[in-house]
């Protein structure tokens, strides 16, 4: 049984993910109608992940006694002055749900919601690698410079992107 505190800080993060989501979404858009077919798509897969992470927190809600709710959500950016500002946006977006995933463990310990800690230790790994990725393309971006052959290898590149952070588990050989 998940506490009142808990509860509303789990709606909480489901808001802060549907939010995610749709930044993702117009950030394609924005990239799609600039031409940068492989950002944009990038884009899109990443808006459908961040939606699925919503979801999880969805079941796990209702899964465990409490009434998961759909909340009204900000309207993201949807113009962006150049493809670093925009990356750069992101990076910020994924440190600031870092540190909301780290609230939530906080408060998971201080109610002793050890089920909630547990399920919650996903996210934390997610993140380190969310925010590894978008370090790694705000990298190259700034290697690129003003470079539209760079930019152009890049929009090519992005599909194939990997990014493995120090939490993802081996590979299984």
């Amino acid at each position: 049984m998940l506490s009142e505190k808990m509860q509303t800080a789990l709606n909480n993060q489901i808001r802060i993910e549907a939010e995610s989501s749709q930044i993702y979404l117009a950030m394609a858009s924005w990239a799609e109608v600039k031409g940068l077919e492989g950002v944009s798509e990038f884009m899109y897969n990443q808006s459908d992940e961040e939606r699925q992470h919503m979801l999880k927190f969805f079941k796990y809600i209702n899964e465990r006694g409490g009434h998961a709710i759909v909340s009204e959500l900000s309207a993201p950016a949807v113009e962006f002055g150049s493809i670093k500002e925009m990356f750069e946006t992101l990076f910020k977006h994924e440190v600031f749900v870092s540190q909301s995933i780290n609230e939530l463990v906080h408060i998971s310990l201080e109610e002793k919601d050890y089920a909630t800690h547990n399920f919650l230790q996903w996210y934390v790994a997610e993140q380190i690698e969310e925010e590894a990725q978008a370090r790694t393309i705000l990298d190259k971006i700034n290697l690129i410079g003003d470079d539209k052959g760079g930019l152009y290898l890049f929009d090519n590149d992005i599909k194939q992107l990997s990014v493995v952070s120090s939490v993802a588990p081996p590979p299984a050989q």
